[in-house]
């Protein structure tokens, strides 16, 4: 199993953003992330990932980099299509293109973007890759959808052959996984406990079938946003970061907190409940893992959790 890091630009300096870029490429880590959000939580310092992957993609030299995940809603298809083209060449081959249907109403509602139905979201989700796709094939693109059109747009600089991959991101087995079957080269899962994960790999594989695609054909992570950490110092510093960021309820111990990610599958805690683990969803098909940043857990992860993990 590969381990990854996926990091928050909300409240980091954009020297603080390329130091984990840096970092996670010199510890070997297998990709490094950006969310992309506007806020999550309280409304602080936040430079836009596109013009941070921009400068990541000279700073650094062999890791893989993208968003986990750019919801539909917040650009159009045809200005993502030309970035992720274009920062596909920047780097050397090395951008994913990590999209989903967001979830987070309360920036769409702050900033004014038209949110929509998930159905919607879902169905401008699908024209999206669509565009971005024809986009990236040679010659001039035509498209004529319910939510989007091209007429002879030839965005280039183009990418190289079958690039950049396709990341889709969410659970939902009617929607999502069908659409994984259909375009990604990768599907990045919530977190779920093992048998949770086996069942949706199992819903997945029917969409795989019904498109005639060999389900081996596309790899598999997984988000984790438990609070993790080498010392009970780290894990609490790390619990309070993540009440931060993904918990409003202010009503809760950070025990409490932790017991209920562990509770819905989260992994939580020290280097053996992160094994223990890791050990159980890689026997359920997890190729890699991606833990969230926070301070020293990437050293921590380095050292004590990447070599073992990598014999699963």
């Amino acid at each position: 199993m590969k381990i990854s890091i996926v990091s928050g630009p909300w409240g980091a300096s954009v020297d603080e953003v390329i130091g984990s870029a840096r970092e996670a490429e010199r510890l070997g880590f297998s990709s490094w992330y950006l969310g992309d959000h506007f806020f999550v939580g309280p409304q602080v310092d936040s430079y836009d990932p596109f013009l941070l992957f921009t400068l990541v993609a000279r700073a650094t030299n062999t890791i893989r980099f993208g968003p986990l995940v750019s919801p539909v809603t917040f650009r159009p298809p045809w200005e993502m299509g030309r970035w992720a083209a274009q920062l596909d060449v920047l780097s050397g081959q090395r951008f994913v293109m990590g999209l989903g249907v967001g979830w987070n109403a309360d920036e769409h509602r702050a900033y004014g973007i038209p949110y929509g139905s998930l159905g919607e979201r879902f169905d401008r989700l699908d024209e999206y890759i669509q565009v971005m796709k024809l986009l990236w094939a040679d010659g001039p693109a035509k498209f004529s959808g319910q939510f989007y059109q091209l007429d002879g747009a030839d965005a280039l600089p183009k990418p190289s052959a079958g690039r950049p991959p396709i990341v889709i991101g969410g659970g939902g087995e009617r929607r999502t996984l069908r659409l994984v079957a259909k375009y990604a080269n990768e599907w990045n899962a919530p977190m779920l406990a093992p048998d949770a994960y086996r069942a949706k790999r199992a819903v997945l594989a029917k969409h795989c079938a019904a498109v005639d695609r060999d389900p081996a054909t596309i790899w598999y992570s997984m988000l984790s946003v438990g609070p993790i950490g080498g010392t009970p110092s780290e894990i609490d510093t790390a619990t309070r970061t993540h009440m931060e960021m993904f918990s409003p309820r202010t009503d809760i111990s950070p025990a409490e907190y932790r017991a209920g990610l562990k509770a819905r599958g989260g992994i939580v805690g020290g280097r053996d409940e992160i094994l223990d683990a890791l050990g159980g969803l890689a026997e359920a098909g997890v190729n890699e893992m991606v833990f969230v940043d926070t301070p020293g857990v990437l050293q921590f992860l380095a050292s004590e959790v990447a070599p073992v993990a990598s014999k699963f």
